[in-house]
């Protein structure tokens, strides 16, 4: 056991009589006889019992081994770890947001209707599109929305055959795991060497049972689909709609737009794009926009701004029915609608430009010793096949871990599937050059020591509080509880 005591459990901090606090004495002692018998403990909750400064200290200290955006650089590609503006949070802490109830009549929320409709609409512009719904409450959420809102089209038209979505097969993983929610069947497209759809392969694919192709633009290895006019065309005359997954929307901002590419539907990740907080399984926001013709089939309820410049909430019947309970998560949207406020236009473009040039230097720069399978001007991101040497047997994990060490948290590793070592790094668009080249030289260093001592990489990280545990068994075998004995 590591003697360390912040190493420790709080469970293993414990000591019997030990107490964090003092409380009078009750000044009802009969009301517990009132409380129904079944509902009494009949034993101790078994709680740790530890002084107030072992408990301030412990998760004080436990809380620095979180890494987060806010603790160092995190390139993790196709996830977008940007950082969060502390405007952001504080527009959203704000009493008169946060106090708010979310069943509060409309003419007591006119305030709220406005922020919701403002990024709305803020939403469409930036998308193409002509309107947008708020109300799914993640990313993958509004892809399931997106394909239900295809499911409705064709059902609307009275075409019940169409029940499979074409997905490319670098496609992010939740494409087909949303399709398959949605009751409809995934057909894999092709990909050519650099990623992008392979146009011959998706020709035959196309029939009047298709109700939708997903796309992401640019794709997973970061390369913009050139091709897109044509995709468009192709899947339009064969009667189906192109869905737009807005996980990789972040270069794009200002440049180009969905909508103007031929997409009929696009959700947006406002966590990759929109600097709101992400991971841990939420709070998120997936919102959804469609292009003209297409609104009536947003799910209820929708924001609606009226003649006389009030707001209301209404609902449609021809609606493709609710997502969520109300409009979808207040506090996140706050904060998306705080940083494109913040930005304006021109500091949203620039945004989009300085994504795509932080990748490319850091892809210039460590060209020479990781092996690059696209070599070409990537956008926001690019994929790395593990080192250029592959004769010292270190691996893209093992660079992953050794990462670690220098401080610094692991790009995405092996995604996507189209590389062996796949190694992803994507730097955004906040990061200093400073930070971006303190990351560089470590990426370099860690190149050579594979070359000069290849075990001190594979045996890494040596510096963490936890080194490198059976990934298989705690998947199989979880430790969910603390056991003394």
């Amino acid at each position: 056991m590591n003697n360390k005591l912040y190493d420790k459990l709080i469970f293993e901090l414990s000591r019997q009589g030990r107490r964090g606090y003092s409380l009078p004495e009750t000044a009802f002692p009969d009301a517990v006889g009132s409380i129904p018998e079944n509902l009494l403990r009949k034993s101790e909750i078994g709680l740790p019992q530890v002084d107030e400064l072992t408990v301030v200290r412990h998760y004080t200290n436990m809380s620095t081994n979180n890494f987060g955006v806010d603790t160092g650089f995190y390139p993790l590609g196709s996830c977008t770890m940007k950082y969060n503006p502390k405007i952001n949070e504080e527009m959203a802490a704000a009493p008169v947001i946060a106090a708010m109830h979310p069943d509060q009549p409309a003419r007591f929320s006119q305030g709220a209707l406005a922020i919701y409709h403002s990024l709305a609409s803020a939403l469409a512009e930036i998308g193409g599109m002509a309107e947008f719904t708020l109300n799914p409450y993640a990313g993958a959420h509004g892809e399931l929305t997106g394909l239900m809102l295809a499911r409705a089209y064709h059902d609307s038209r009275g075409d019940k055959k169409r029940t499979k979505v074409i997905i490319p097969d670098s496609a992010h993983g939740t494409n087909p795991a949303s399709a398959a929610v949605a009751g409809l069947k995934v057909v894999p497209v092709k990909s050519l060497p650099d990623g992008t759809v392979d146009v011959e392969a998706l020709a035959p694919l196309l029939d009047d049972t298709v109700a939708a192709m997903m796309m992401t633009n640019p794709n997973t290895l970061g390369i913009f689909e050139r091709q897109i006019p044509q995709i468009a065309k192709m899947v339009h005359d064969a009667g189906a709609l192109l869905y737009y997954d807005g996980a990789n929307l972040n270069p794009m901002l200002g440049i180009a737009r969905p909508g103007d590419m031929g997409f009929d539907i696009m959700h947006i990740n406002l966590h990759k794009t929109f600097s709101t907080p992400h991971g841990g399984g939420g709070p998120g926001s997936g919102p959804v926009g469609v292009r003209a013709g297409l609104e009536h089939l947003l799910p209820n309820p929708r924001v609606v701004k009226k003649d006389d410049g009030t707001y209301d909430i209404v609902s449609s019947p021809d609606s493709m029915g609710r997502v969520s309970s109300t409009l979808g998560n207040f506090a996140v949207q706050m904060r998306a609608l705080s940083y494109i406020l913040s930005l304006g236009s021109d500091g949203l473009m620039e945004a989009g430009g300085l994504a795509t040039l932080n990748a490319n230097y850091i892809k210039e720069s460590l060209r020479d010793l990781y092996d690059l399978p696209v070599d070409t001007v990537c956008k926001h991101e690019f994929v790395f096949d593990g080192l250029k040497d592959k004769s010292t047997g270190v691996t893209t994990l093992n660079v992953a871990k050794r990462l670690l060490d220098y401080g610094f948290h692991a790009p995405t590793i092996y995604f996507p599937l189209l590389f062996h070592e796949s190694l992803m790094i994507e730097p955004t668009e906040t990061e200093s050059l400073d930070t971006i080249d303190s990351f560089i030289a470590v990426m370099r260093d860690i190149a050579h020591e594979a070359a000069a001592d290849p075990e001190m990489v594979k045996t890494a990280p040596h510096t963490t509080p936890v080194r490198r545990p059976d990934d298989t068994e705690a998947a199989l075998h979880p430790r969910l509880t603390f056991d003394e004995l």
